[in-house]
């Protein structure tokens, strides 16, 4: 994420790593993945498109992702005794 967004002089770097990852310590990869690609790519509303998000941003992202995966394998897994019943 970095890579792809501008760094002040006066950031320092290795702080905000330790800030990304104790904010995200307790996360799946497969959330943080996606909360980082959303930010990427600009899909996050509210995120800057200039600047790398703070670790509360990124933390927010990923329950968000975390919310929407556990929402459609809720949803996979109601849909899969209907699919199994027509077979």
């Amino acid at each position: 994420m970095f890579s792809c967004f501008p760094q002040s002089a006066l950031t320092d770097v290795d702080a905000q790593l330790r800030g990304y990852l104790g904010a995200v310590r307790d996360a799946e990869l497969a959330d943080l993945t996606a909360a980082i690609q959303r930010f990427v790519r600009g899909e996050v509303k509210g995120g800057s498109a200039q600047f790398c998000p703070s670790s509360a941003q990124l933390c927010i992202e990923v329950r968000e992702r975390k919310t929407m995966r556990e929402l459609m394998a809720r949803r996979a897994a109601a849909q899969m005794p209907a699919k199994q019943a027509i077979a």
